[in-house]
């Protein structure tokens, strides 16, 4: 399956230890953060097995809704967002968390914010498994990260290169040899 994907080199970047660890760390913070409770948003296709692993760890009284969004073709960023599902369920006087899988240049994130802020929540956070601050060139400041990764693309825990790869249990990162 990985081996269909050429002219790149896969690195290992985090295994499923590390991701475990890591994830049930976020759900520790986020529940000491808001013991009375937290509505989860997770940004569809790519954080949805996050997601779910996330609120696992979180003990607080926790909803999950999801949106979706689309800014990506192959392997870059097209500079512009746009909802492919919206939310389901009113946020409005809620603690919320908005969910990513991966903040690059933060063009989402903005977006976002911008959209969920006009549905008057409590407050409005964001979480991410993985953070490229080298790309970042968003207004919106990240407050809960798994890890931070240089700008090469990765794979793997939901993420995907053309719809695949989400499957992979771990993260690989695909670099030009």
């Amino acid at each position: 399956m990985i081996e269909e994907i050429t002219g790149k080199k896969l690195v290992p970047l985090f295994d499923e230890k590390d991701l475990k660890d890591r994830v049930k760390d976020l759900g520790e913070q986020i529940s000491s953060d808001f013991p009375e409770g937290v509505t989860i948003i997770g940004v569809l296709k790519g954080s949805f097995i996050f997601v779910a692993d996330l609120v696992r760890e979180i003990t607080c009284p926790v909803q999950v809704e999801f949106i979706g969004v689309s800014s990506y073709e192959g392997t870059e960023t097209t500079g512009h967002v746009r909802i492919t599902n919206d939310l389901t369920g009113d946020i409005a006087g809620k603690d919320v968390i908005l969910v990513e899988d991966i903040v690059d240049t933060g063009n989402t994130i903005d977006y976002l914010l911008n959209v969920l802020e006009v549905r008057s929540p409590s407050s409005l956070r964001i979480c991410t498994l993985l953070s490229k601050p080298e790309c970042h060139q968003m207004q919106h400041q990240l407050d809960y990260v798994g890890f931070q990764i240089t700008k090469e693309f990765v794979i793997g825990y939901g993420l995907d290169l053309e719809g695949r790869y989400r499957q992979l249990p771990s993260i690989m990162q695909l670099i030009d040899p």
